[in-house]
């Protein structure tokens, strides 16, 4: 298998955890830089804007600028604006709301009131913050005709030593419920690969890598999208899901450190 003249990154799990960069991580960006090979790191966190990923990053020790990063967040609106759906319902912490731009926002967690149904719903990592209501408020919305955009299927991820689910799992009860398929705007979605890929004049993708920890998302969605598709053993790595799942990485890194 030929050595990538790009890559892709992962941002929660392969660059850093709650506790701080992964060890080596921001010598490894060093190094490609160094050598002159392209990277863009790419992140399915729809927590905070990508203006704070960038401040979080460059707080880390990490050398980045913010047409380096790519998000779900930012890819979902460009899917609802391209699509004509200028008012979109966001199911999104509110610190991320900042990146759906000259959307129309209204009801789920934009804290405005809905002025008429809304033409997409659009779905990301609420946590904690995900209720009966919020859910209910999605589903009516969804059933009524209202598009549904899925910043992403993560089954899960890391947080504090413990694994806790993504936004995936309600994804799917919404499409289980409503019968209707979601759009998926970040990992694994084809396109929103491309757009990176596209960022550093790449043409074909199987000049590229994705490396992260998740196994669906990084690795599945990249092979299917045309990359290799690289894992790492940090974040939520987990033997049993590479054992059991059928996935096979095309590489597994102790971390991203062995990178460059």
């Amino acid at each position: 298998m030929a050595e990538p003249r790009a890559f892709l990154l992962d941002l929660d799990g392969t660059l850093y955890t709650g506790d701080g960069p992964i060890p080596g991580a921001r010598e490894a960006l060093v190094r490609l830089r160094k050598r002159e090979i392209s990277y863009r790191l790419i992140s399915n966190t729809t927590s905070c804007s990508r203006a704070l990923l960038v401040q979080r990053l460059r707080g880390y020790g990490f050398e980045v600028a913010a047409e380096e990063v790519f998000t779900a967040t930012l890819a979902g609106a460009q899917v609802a604006r391209e699509a004509g759906w200028r008012r979109v319902a966001p199911f999104v912490p509110e610190a991320s709301l900042v990146d759906m731009g000259d959307l129309e926002l209204g009801g789920g967690t934009s804290g405005r009131r809905v002025d008429g149904l809304p033409d997409a719903v659009l779905v990301g990592d609420l946590g904690e913050r995900w209720s009966y209501a919020l859910l209910q408020e999605a589903f009516e919305y969804v059933m009524s005709g209202a598009a549904l955009i899925a910043l992403s299927r993560d089954r899960y991820w890391l947080r504090q030593g413990s694994l806790v689910l993504d936004a995936g799992p309600f994804v799917a009860g919404l499409e289980f419920a409503s019968g209707k398929s979601a759009i998926v705007a970040g990992k694994p979605s084809t396109a929103f690969y491309a757009k990176a890929l596209d960022s550093m004049g790449l043409g074909s993708p199987e000049t590229a890598a994705m490396v992260g920890d998740d196994l669906w998302s990084d690795v599945q969605g990249a092979q299917r999208a045309g990359l290799q598709g690289w894992l790492v053993r940090t974040g939520k790595y987990l033997q049993a899901s590479v054992t059991e799942s059928g996935i096979r990485p095309d590489r597994i890194l102790e971390s991203v450190a062995a990178l460059g």
